[in-house]
């Protein structure tokens, strides 16, 4: 049998195939590499042939070793395989499986350690990569304040190098004024010697005329005043000294401030001008300010200056920092709260930052204003009706506020009260607001600025049972007397002269009448008159454009009732445009009702002690009216107001 056949074979085919059960193309190669070495060498020696197998899924090394023989005359047998001492390596039959769980082990430990080392490297990796971003950090911010200091050293060699040519221009100037005084002086000075020597000359061309002369009458005649002239040439002195020292005065250098800058380079600079913040809502109250200001991030500072001063009219415009009404704090934050200061007072603010090194410029000024003080509700100009109520006011404050906020409080029965609506924003010193009939409020006027409100005013009283309006004394004939109440008016027996009477545009001039309150609400108002039986009166409503040189019920704008006393009778008119219908009333009344409706268009009046209609204007009013009053004769008239309409009078 060949050996090449007993490879191949069917016997090595089962062999093949056990030794390939664990790794199958392992196994194929290293066959081949032992049938290769196997052709190479001699036949009739006989030598051990090895098959490995190698099973590395359940175990790295583990190998089945077989010895075999070949033979011609024999057949072919199998028996273990001992490897002899040359062959380094080759574990013995009886260790295999020792051997496989040492290596499992040891092959276990090391996957542990290679697990332990590969963590602790990605720790180190992630520590140097947060280093290396830190000294990124670090790189950028050294740059940056290398930037910085570079751009602060040049700015100090500009201001050097700015201060040097400077002084050297002073310097240069300085020398130039005094070489011109000098060349002047000296200019002067050789004109003067110019004269002297032009007037020498002269005297000795005189003299050698004289001289040369052969008349002698002539020579005799100018002979004595030529001499005259030079022993008096003769006597003057010449100043042959120098008038100004050639040598320039050469004065040291003054560069201590040079020595300063210089020697400021390598210190903390000086901090930059701080900003003032604008001043912000609700940060101030009646005599306290809370002011806060900003300043460069990289500026060091040990504290800050506040300066402060109120802006007032007559105060004079001055450019220094300080002055005899300035005050300042000293703080060590960015803000503080300033107080005992003046109401609705405008106050300026500057600011300065300081450090070792020195002071800072001052900061831009910033004006911030004081919580304003309360208003004043101006009771005689005040209206209401049962379904609003005009309120006017004053400011109370030299400076112009931003807007006014009108609050209401309903008294209500039990003594309790609440605020029930609060109007804000509103522009004007008057606010008309809307109200429900038959209750009583407490009104507060309060002033806005930008500090933020101001403590509220003194209470104001408005009832909605009637119409409430005051006489205005403005438009009141100079006759008249008008009460401290504003309710009733007075025309005395006494005639005032022409000459002592003032009149105005707005003042009654013909008629002894007077205005009230202007009624500028929709709806239906009611209000009484008191008078005495023999009173002459006019009374009802205008508007606020009726002509002061006519009579109340004489034009188109004002609709009137009408009281003469005739020696048989009284007499009762209504009034509008002239005219009047004709009608007759039996009983004097002496309390008479008054009923506006805005929206009907009717102007009614009533006898109030009999409830009885006496006559009622249909109009279309195109605009608001006031009440109004006139008495023909001397004697006293009241107005009642806030007085319910009685229940006849809705019957019209």
């Amino acid at each position: 049998m060949d050996l090449y056949e007993v490879f191949t074979g069917s016997s090595l085919d089962v062999i093949t195939e056990e030794v390939l059960s664990g790794d199958e193309e392992r196994g194929e190669e290293h066959q081949e590499e032992v049938k290769e070495e196997e052709v190479n060498r001699d036949l009739p020696t006989k030598e051990a042939f090895v098959v490995v197998s190698e099973r590395t899924e359940t175990r790295e090394l583990s190998s089945t070793f077989q010895r075999f023989s070949t033979d011609t005359n024999d057949s072919l047998r199998f028996e273990a395989y001992v490897p002899s001492s040359d062959e380094e390596g080759t574990p013995s039959p009886d260790s295999s499986v020792d051997g496989h769980d040492d290596v499992f082990e040891e092959h276990k430990e090391s996957e542990d350690k290679v697990n332990n080392i590969r963590t602790k490297l990605e720790e180190k990796v992630v520590e140097m990569e947060n280093f290396a971003g830190h000294l990124e950090e670090i790189f950028l911010t050294v740059e940056e304040n290398f930037g910085r200091q570079e751009q602060h050293l040049e700015q100090h060699c500009n201001d050097v190098l700015q201060t040097l040519s400077h002084r050297y221009d002073e310097r240069a100037a300085a020398l130039g004024e005094e070489k011109k005084r000098k060349l002047e002086a000296l200019y002067t000075q050789l004109l003067g010697c110019g004269r002297t020597l032009d007037a020498s000359k002269d005297l000795i061309e005189t003299a050698q005329e004289l001289y040369r002369t052969e008349d002698k009458r002539l020579f005799l005649q100018a002979v004595m005043p030529t001499m005259k002239r030079i022993e008096e040439f003769a006597k003057e002195k010449p100043d042959l000294t120098l008038v100004t020292p050639l040598e320039f005065d050469m004065p040291l250098a003054d560069l201590s401030d040079v020595k300063t800058m210089m020697d400021s380079i390598n210190i903390v600079p000086a901090p930059s001008a701080p900003v003032i913040n604008p001043q912000v809502s609700n940060s101030a109250t009646r005599t306290s300010l809370r002011v806060c200001w900003s300043l460069f991030s990289d500026d060091s500072v040990e504290y800050y200056e506040l300066y402060y001063r109120p802006v007032l009219e007559d105060t004079p415009a001055v450019d220094s920092t300080k002055g005899p009404d300035v005050s300042n704090v000293k703080v060590k934050e960015t803000h503080c709260s300033v107080g005992e200061l003046l109401p609705n007072v405008q106050y300026e603010f500057w600011v300065t930052a300081t450090n070792t090194t020195g002071i800072s410029p001052a900061s831009e000024k910033a004006v911030y204003v004081t919580v304003p003080s309360p208003p004043v509700i101006r009771q005689r100009e005040c209206s209401s009706c049962p379904e609003a109520a005009l309120i006017r006011w004053e400011s109370g404050n030299t400076n112009p506020v931003d807007s006014y906020t009108v609050e209401l409080i309903e008294t209500g029965t039990d003594g309790q009260s609440g605020v029930t609506e609060s109007i804000v924003a509103v522009p004007t010193c008057e606010s008309l607001i809307q109200l429900e009939s038959g209750r009583q409020y407490l009104i507060y006027v309060r002033a806005v600025n930008i500090g933020g409100p101001s403590d509220r005013s003194q209470a104001f009283t408005v009832s909605t049972t009637g119409t409430i309006f005051h006489l205005l004394q403005d438009t009141a004939h100079p006759c008249l007397s008008i009460s401290e109440d504003g309710f009733s008016m007075f025309y005395g027996d006494e005639e005032l002269p022409l000459s002592a009477m003032t009149f105005d545009d707005n003042t009654f001039a013909r008629c002894v009448a007077v205005l009230g309150d202007l009624i500028p609400v929709r709806g239906r108002h009611y209000w009484e008159v008191e008078l005495d039986e023999d009173t002459e009166y006019r009374i009802g409503v205008a508007y606020e454009d009726t002509q002061r040189n006519s009579y109340l019920g004489g034009t188109n704008t004002s609709w009137c009732m009408r009281h003469v006393l005739t020696p048989s009778r009284h007499k009762y008119e209504f009034l509008h445009s002239g005219w009047s219908p004709d009608i007759r009333i039996t009983v004097n009344p002496v309390r008479i009702g008054l009923s506006l409706n805005y929206e009907r268009g009717i102007l009614s009046f009533f006898n109030v002690e009999l409830e009885q209609h006496l006559y009622t204007f249909y109009c279309s009013f195109q605009r608001y009216v006031h009440p109004c009053f006139a008495l023909d004769n001397p004697g006293a008239l009241t107005v009642r107001t806030g007085v319910e309409a009685p229940g006849y009078v809705h019957l019209v």
